[in-house]
């Protein structure tokens, strides 16, 4: 996909790459087969409809209580810009460019009108659980938590153990928080699970995971945040693909990114609002081959969202346009200005040539 630049030449979009269009249009023709692109918006077109959220929690998650995003309308609908505040500009850009495609062009073409997901369970004691996967209605999957800093291999043990009770199938969660040995000792201390999620922080550790252990190894962040997300594979560091639609710079691209991929894919939320979440499901229900539950039920985390949650029924969400509501949990003033900043400089990477 491209967009025009304010020139009026294409500028080649940051997620992904259209046919070549033939320059002639014959005189017969009352439009053109292909119509142009659409311009890519100036940073003032996106903060003309902007709005800066500040979402409650009801159970701390990544260290957040509070999750704030902005969001912006374009012609398709709703866009969100909410990379995590401790993240660069230089990989902030790459969730711009993701609100941007959902705004300015929507999701792609859907293969399928729902997307089956799995309850995500943060790093809570083990008394927990029940109440919170009792959010998730039919679910016959939850992602667990663990390697929590300040946390123990024994609070992991447990707290998976009562969502093993609960729920058929158990995936864990590292977020990279172990060595190579710590992971070995917890995987065969935990047992029986779907796969473990980024066990280690880097991909040569992940390798070394995958040989020692029989369980399937997932990578998220070695994707997400690599500057080769393809090292995955050339090092057979990974069973499992988790892609995030915002970190890899929008739907068309991580769709791009997964046929690519020679193995499954599970399709993520990044604790997106929404606006967001409408994105991630939009890229699942467009993806060929989708075998496993994806993490797009986190909208259960939000005491209030911009919008209406997506409606967990039978274990699974549909994909559809949001719209925000009226009364909008907005930021301070001081953080408004903060996030206006923040996407002035990421879009200003972003059409730099």
């Amino acid at each position: 996909m491209v967009f025009s630049s304010p020139t009026g030449r294409n500028k080649q979009s940051p997620f992904g790459t259209s046919d070549d269009r033939k320059k002639g249009v014959p005189t017969f023709r009352l439009q053109p087969k292909n119509p142009p692109p659409p311009s890519m918006p100036s940073a003032d077109d996106l903060l003309e409809s902007a709005k800066v959220v500040a979402l409650p929690m009801h159970t701390r998650f990544r260290g957040v209580k509070v999750r704030e995003a902005l969001i912006f309308s374009g012609p398709a609908g709703w866009g969100e810009f909410a990379p995590f505040v401790e993240y660069e500009d230089a990989e902030a850009k790459t969730w711009l460019a993701a609100g941007i495609e959902a705004a300015y062009l929507g999701p792609p073409a859907p293969v399928r009108d729902s997307v089956r997901v799995n309850a995500t369970v943060p790093a809570v004691p083990a008394e927990e659980v029940a109440g919170l996967i009792a959010r998730y209605p039919g679910v016959d999957t939850v992602k667990v938590k663990v390697a929590e800093p300040g946390q123990s291999l024994a609070d992991d043990v447990e707290r998976v153990a009562a969502a093993r009770d609960l729920v058929g199938t158990v995936r864990i969660d590292a977020n990279g928080g172990w060595s190579v040995q710590q992971a070995i000792e917890a995987v065969a201390a935990i047992g029986d699970v779907e796969y473990v999620e980024q066990p280690c922080a880097t991909v040569e550790e992940l390798a070394q995971v995958r040989r020692a252990v029989s369980v399937p190894i997932a990578a998220d962040e070695s994707i997400r945040r690599a500057g080769d997300p393809m090292r995955v594979a050339a090092l057979d560091a990974a069973d499992i693909a988790v892609l995030k639609v915002a970190p890899l710079g929008g739907m068309r691209a991580l769709v791009a990114l997964a046929e690519r991929l020679p193995m499954d894919v599970v399709v993520s939320s990044a604790l997106d609002t929404a606006v967001g979440m409408a994105a991630g499901i939009g890229a699942a229900a467009a993806l060929p081959d989708l075998d496993r539950a994806c993490g797009l039920g986190t909208g259960e985390f939000f005491v209030r969202d911009v919008a209406r949650s997506f409606r967990i029924e039978h274990g699974t969400v549909r994909p559809r346009r949001v719209e925000p509501g009226i009364d909008l949990p907005l930021a301070s003033a001081e953080r408004t200005r903060w996030w206006h900043e923040r996407l002035r400089r990421c879009h200003d990477l972003l059409t730099r040539r």
